[in-house]
């Protein structure tokens, strides 16, 4: 088949957070199965991107923006005339979409509240090409411009949902909220997200040394982006709680991730109002090799999101061997529960409770680390390709036997 996945970020833009790290799974497992994908997406600075980390892939202009292939992969990058935090004006999509999209058998949208899916999705509608879209987890606006999120689904996001051949959730909760929201049953399909291990494992303790953590000192991590949805305030005041009832045990707090909307200095500040700012520090994001070595070093793992479709760190932390903590707004907690980690209800105190549970009894440390292993047999990539091949396959079979285009390769 020949697959075009469309997503608002994408490689190498991994401060983003799981969104291109997903699709970068998504794609380049499709591709070593046989088929040809191209991943099409807005310039965030690729040019530049390259140049600063002298990157060897072999990056070349085409009539619509950048173009790399790594893994066997295409990704076209549209140059980004305007953007608003994620949400970036791209012109040359519609002329993308006159000159290639008739060349693809099945579309794959990532994402929603942005300006790319939707433009792709009526090209889609206009010629009968299948589309599937994936709202990873953007489906109930939540957090932050709430009207403005209402109104893209009244302008867009209604009929981008309605002419999907399928939307995929991650998740029963997701899944839940995707039916409560009015998409039908029959169009709906769960399949959860993957983690892709590092080859070789960093060094033990070179987190901790490039931060000047010692072995002995008790470390909890958060390692994701810095939002008002993902509820890392909870953390920090459940922590401080943890400093004050653990009084003569070493504790660090490390916060590992980009900020967004000023959430580093509201966190520096309610650090310093609960009087524990020397046990927090905040090291900004880190990638590759890093991260990893952050996941191997902490002791525990928290995961206090408001809403989360699935949360990708939590599964990489525990395929890391570190146990998880989870609120049950997290989709993967069902998968964790008691096995590699604990489950909590979105407050302050439950998250204390655990983290006072996990860091003050170390059989129960042992164990849940013990549990790791098990459950990230179950959090590889391939199943996950696997079904999304079967989804697209039977897209492209309907579509032709309606009479449409389509093609199997």
């Amino acid at each position: 088949m020949r697959i075009l996945k469309v997503t608002e970020t994408y490689a190498p833009f991994l401060e983003f957070g799981g969104p291109p790290v997903k699709v970068r799974a998504l794609a380049e497992g499709m591709a070593q199965r046989g088929h040809g994908v191209t991943v099409l997406t807005a310039d965030w600075g690729l040019e530049k991107r390259t140049e600063i980390q002298g990157e060897k892939v072999t990056t070349e202009r085409s009539p619509f923006g950048w173009r790399r292939r790594v893994n066997d992969v295409e990704a076209i990058y549209l140059p980004t005339w305007l953007h608003y935090r994620r949400v970036s004006w791209n012109p040359a999509v519609d002329r993308y979409c006159r000159v290639w999209l008739p060349k693809f058998d099945i579309v794959h949208i990532f994402g929603l509240y942005d300006l790319l899916g939707p433009a792709v999705a009526a090209a889609c509608r206009k010629r009968a090409i299948p589309y599937v879209v994936e709202p990873i987890g953007m489906f109930m606006p939540i957090v932050r411009n709430l009207w403005l999120k209402r109104l893209y689904h009244r302008l867009w996001g209604r009929k981008l949902l309605q002419g999907a051949s399928h939307v995929v959730g991650t998740s029963e909760q997701e899944i839940e909220e995707l039916l409560a929201g009015g998409i039908p049953r029959t169009k709906v399909l769960m399949r959860r997200n993957g983690v892709e291990v590092p080859k070789s494992w960093p060094e033990s303790g070179m987190f901790r040394k490039a931060l000047g953590i010692s072995k002995d000192t008790k470390l909890v991590l958060f390692l994701g982006r810095l939002s008002v949805k993902k509820s890392p305030d909870l953390l920090l005041r459940a922590f401080a709680e943890i400093v004050k009832r653990f009084g003569g045990m070493p504790l660090m707090l490390v916060f590992a991730g980009p900020d967004e909307g000023g959430v580093k200095s509201q966190l520096e500040q309610l650090a310093s109002y609960l009087g524990v700012r020397a046990n927090v520090q905040i090291t900004g994001p880190v990638f590759g090799r890093d991260k990893w070595a952050a996941y191997r070093d902490a002791d525990v793992f928290v995961l206090p999101s408001q809403n989360e479709n699935f949360g990708n760190t939590a599964a990489e932390a525990v395929a890391a061997g570190t146990p998880a903590i989870v609120t049950e707004q997290c989709g993967i907690a069902p998968l964790l529960a008691n096995a590699a980690g604990l489950v909590v209800g979105h407050s302050s105190g439950e998250l204390a409770e655990a983290l006072a549970r996990v860091l003050g009894d170390k059989e129960l440390r042992g164990q849940l680390k013990g549990g790791c292993a098990k459950v990230t047999l179950n959090l590889g990539w391939d199943s996950p390709v696997r079904e999304m091949e079967s989804l697209y396959a039977g897209c492209v079979s309907q579509c032709a036997g309606r009479g449409q285009t389509g093609r199997l390769e």
